[in-house]
């Protein structure tokens, strides 16, 4: 694991539309990520999944009512959807608090949390943290922040500050978690640029979570309020895996 430049050389990005979707341009390629969990529900890692055809353009929906999920057919229109953005654009290390351990360094960022609870893998990574002079502690952490979807959580050398990060090519998944028979957001990987509906940049990021029910309260990224909306795409558990 290593930090990730920017990908140069292609026009990928994702633009917010107001009070609409998400357009996503470049030929970004979508697939559905299943959440792999033991019999409590813990997750324990991710499986790719479906493959979706898509466009060069296309468009995702973004106020959960679509009938055609996870592409909009504008229903955002029919349903009055408020799409108004509310995330800060303030860089993740500005706003980050910090757990400092003997062998790793934990950036957190609570208001990007999508609920996906890989950090409670094994012991929870705020304590491995702590914990990490143990290298199997700092290892477990190391994975427990690469799992978060989010970029919530960010694993960094204590000396030299810098990530430990999974490398993503630039892709869209579509989480889903057939324990809970629930959809979760999109997952955003490999840096690619999001414009906000004011034509103003999102920090670039190798991981990032954008809601996709409608009911964040930090649009446009996601704040887990799927969970508690009992948000489903309706081939959640139908679609299969590739």
């Amino acid at each position: 694991m290593k930090a990730i430049d920017k990908a140069d050389g292609n026009n990928r990005k994702i633009v917010v539309k107001t009070d609409g979707p998400y357009e996503v341009s470049g030929s970004v390629p979508l697939a559905k990520e299943i959440m792999v969990t033991d019999a409590e529900g813990t997750p324990l890692r991710w499986e790719h999944g479906k493959e979706i055809p898509t466009k060069e353009t296309y468009y995702l929906c973004r106020c959960g009512h679509s009938g055609k999920k996870p592409f909009c057919d504008g229903s955002h229109m029919q349903k009055g959807f408020d799409g108004t953005e509310t995330a800060t654009r303030e860089p993740h290390q500005d706003q980050a608090e910090l757990t400092s351990g003997p062998g790793l360094l934990l950036s957190d960022v609570v208001g990007l949390c999508a609920l996906a609870r890989f950090c409670h893998r094994d012991g929870d990574a705020w304590t491995l943290t702590e914990k990490s002079q143990d290298p199997n502690c700092k290892k477990t952490a190391i994975e427990e922040a690469c799992d978060c979807p989010s970029g919530r959580l960010i694993a960094r050398d204590p000396k030299t500050g810098e990530p430990f990060e999974p490398e993503f090519a630039e892709a869209i998944g579509i989480i889903e978690n057939p324990h809970t028979k629930l959809s979760g957001p999109l997952w955003v990987k490999g840096r690619i640029p999001i414009e906000g509906a004011d034509g103003k940049a999102y920090e670039v990021r190798n991981r990032m979570t954008l809601c996709r029910c409608g009911r964040s309260k930090n649009k446009p990224f996601c704040d887990g309020s799927h969970i508690a909306a009992g948000f489903k795409d309706d081939d959640v558990l139908t679609s299969g895996k590739k």
